[in-house]
């Protein structure tokens, strides 16, 4: 290292260039020269091989890190569509509720305006049946085969059913 000279009064210039002081930064300067010189071979010798180790640490990372974000994504997909499912049978659930009080309302009120339901219109044609068979048995005629059931057709207007004639005209004479 760079040593302290003590200063000598008088000296020309030829002996500062051969004092100690300056055989002494000389030599300073020569090692940090020589000693960036070894650091500069060093990084590039090693310089390519530390490189290459990066990456390959980089992309060993990077699949780690692709594979953990993946296993997140698929665990919340999961965990969405099994919200979704279970929000909706709920939903299902509370609109089959809400139908079946719609229908217990409605046949509450048909009921009170004497409208009769369907099982009492088949309890009556259920009855009918029997009926008609018992009075064929007292009159001793054998049971023709029962009707069938037809629906009803609206009546067809008469005035649709025949054709209409336009009027005569008058030729001007």
């Amino acid at each position: 290292m760079v040593k302290k000279i003590q200063k000598t009064g008088g000296k020309s210039k030829a002996d500062a260039g051969n004092s100690p002081l300056s055989g002494a930064i000389r030599d300073s300067a020569q090692q940090i020269w020589l000693a960036g010189l070894g650091a500069f071979s060093k990084a590039q010798e090693e310089g390519g091989k530390v490189f290459e180790t990066l990456v390959k640490e980089g992309l060993s990372i990077q699949r780690k890190t692709q594979a953990v974000a993946e296993d997140r994504i698929n665990e919340a997909t999961s965990r969405v569509s099994n919200m979704a499912s279970d929000i909706s049978s709920k939903a299902q659930g509370q609109w089959d509720r809400l139908e079946n009080i719609f229908e217990e309302r409605v046949a509450k009120a048909l009921g009170k305006l004497g409208v009769p339901s369907a099982r009492d219109v088949e309890a009556l044609v259920a009855r009918i049946d029997e009926l008609g068979r018992m009075v064929q048995e007292m009159s001793g005629v054998t049971p023709a085969k029962p009707a069938r059931k037809t629906a009803r057709r609206p009546a067809a207007k008469k005035a649709a059913a025949a054709p209409r004639k336009a009027p005569a005209r008058k030729k001007a004479a």
